[in-house]
């Protein structure tokens, strides 16, 4: 299988609201997704248990799912306290899984 990989646009993100909302729309989280880092670490913890409706990607289980960050270096510069925050919480994602005796499951791209 190969494995998914998501190209996220990060023009559009301005704020923490604006990250919130571009992540949901490119990753498919539910309507109940808390608009918070908290609730992004919840969501993409999942993405290997395409039935758990955390995000509409996912990867088989034990795969890896790539995250393509585009402009980092804009997104940094532009919002460097959300950027610096996404960082944190994508590690947080496989060092929660790592802790569950779980494989990572989220792999950054930064271009």
């Amino acid at each position: 299988m190969i494995p998914q990989r998501i190209r996220v646009e990060t023009a559009g993100i301005r704020d923490e609201a604006s990250f919130h909302r571009v992540f949901s729309e490119v990753m498919g989280f539910p309507t109940t997704y808390g608009q918070n880092m908290s609730s992004w670490v919840d969501c993409m913890s999942f993405l290997d248990d395409g039935s758990s409706g955390m995000t509409t990607c996912s990867v088989m289980p034990g795969e890896l799912f790539y995250l393509e960050i585009a402009d980092t270096r804009d997104f940094q510069r532009r919002v460097p306290h959300v950027f610096k925050a996404f960082l944190d919480a994508a590690a947080t994602v496989n060092a929660r899984r790592i802790e569950g005796d779980e494989p990572p499951v989220l792999a950054l791209i930064l271009v």
